[in-house]
């Protein structure tokens, strides 16, 4: 049975043994390592099949254009994706307390402008 992905504050991860702090850090790259294999897959075996279908056509670059030919990317990449986002969680564009820090951001800028 898969354990439901936990996200762990700097302050909660203090209170762990560091033998568990090793065990979670452990099962987290391990899984950045899957997606990033299954990534290079992705691309070499979609590259090989696009590169195939353009030089077995006697047509030529129609080919390139049809459907047939980007349909194995365009759906193995929908569960690449996926993938990604069950390593990387929802917050993959903004990061964890992303809002958070910008806040604390701009009111340092804001303070320091004042007084400038």
């Amino acid at each position: 049975m898969r354990q439901s992905k936990r996200i762990f504050d700097e302050d909660q991860l203090e209170n762990f043994n560091p033998d568990e702090r090793y065990n979670l850090a452990f099962k987290r790259v391990k899984r950045i390592k899957g997606f990033y294999v299954h990534a290079l897959v992705y691309l070499f075996v979609n590259a090989f099949i696009i590169i195939s279908n353009v030089l077995k056509s006697e047509k030529g670059s129609e080919v390139f254009f049809e459907w047939e030919t980007f349909a194995t990317a365009f759906f193995w990449g929908i569960g690449l994706l996926a993938h990604g986002l069950s390593v990387f969680g929802r917050n993959v564009f903004f990061g964890h307390n992303w809002e958070e820090r910008k806040i604390q951001e701009f009111m340092e800028k804001e303070k320091s402008e004042k007084w400038e």
